[in-house]
């Protein structure tokens, strides 16, 4: 675990505010970075202790998230309550498989996965028509299999690589129901608090989560995320741009992350 010392508690609440600031502002990926700041900016270790603290932390920041939505009657309660259902059973499979693999090694093939995040970001999503999606005794013969078992799939990943999964997610709850994407990103915020709470407690059971670091963290992340979501009201139109360039900022640390991983650098 991290000695703590004024650089590595100012870095702690600086990479959280980056995370947090980056979700304000464009509405997700920036959690996918918080396992390599945690891990080579931060300085936290081993490896597996920046997995499991980065869990908790984006597991509490979003259930934070979650009143604002749930306010503005967003969320799909019934959905993504089977979605996040069947996901926490793979979250705790997936991050069991996460610890029994080397630190090294799993940040490295976290690396792929970031790739795949900034592609999906650089894919122009498409806006689904507005319709109302209930999960009944009329629909759930249709949803129910879908729900769960895209549920299962996405909390297996989030748990192996001890990620909240929000791009995942979300188009998983789509792809299951066809909710349009704001009720989608909504929702998607109770599997990110499930899995990445179901995440942290397998690793807290083995000591892998420095608590400090993640209260730092999350305190840096409330604060970006506040600044990132007002500056989003301003400068909605040029949304699509910042996904590409933070697209790109991700290419660039999956590109680091794996030269690291594999002793490159």
């Amino acid at each position: 675990m991290l000695d703590q010392t004024p650089t590595t508690e100012l870095l702690s609440i600086f990479s959280g505010s980056l995370v947090g600031f980056s979700l304000g502002l464009i509405g997700g990926g920036g959690s996918i970075l918080a396992v390599p700041l945690l891990a080579y900016l931060v300085g936290l270790s081993p490896p597996h202790a920046a997995i499991g603290t980065s869990a908790l932390a984006v597991a509490a920041n979003a259930l934070a998230n979650l009143w604002g939505h749930a306010r503005a009657g967003k969320v799909s309660w019934r959905c993504a309550g089977v979605f996040a259902a069947a996901g926490v059973a793979g979250a705790l499979a997936g991050s069991i498989l996460g610890k029994m693999v080397d630190g090294q090694r799993l940040i490295g093939l976290f690396s792929i996965v970031m790739v795949a995040t900034g592609i999906a970001m650089l894919r122009q999503r498409q806006e689904t028509e507005e319709h109302d999606i209930r999960l009944t005794r009329e629909t759930a013969g249709r949803l129910l299999p879908r729900l769960m078992g895209i549920g299962l799939a996405t909390g297996l990943m989030a748990g192996f690589f001890g990620i909240g999964g929000g791009f995942l997610i979300v188009p998983g709850l789509i792809l299951a129901t066809g909710m349009p994407m704001m009720n989608a990103v909504a929702s998607s915020l109770v599997g990110v608090a499930a899995f990445g709470f179901t995440t942290a407690a397998n690793y807290a059971l083995s000591g892998l989560i420095d608590w400090p670091v993640a209260g730092l963290f999350l305190a840096g992340g409330i604060v970006g995320g506040m600044v990132g979501g007002r500056l989003s009201r301003h400068i909605a139109t040029r949304r699509g741009l910042l996904q590409k360039l933070f697209a790109g900022v991700i290419f660039v640390v999956a590109a680091y992350v794996a030269a690291k991983a594999f002793g490159i650098v």
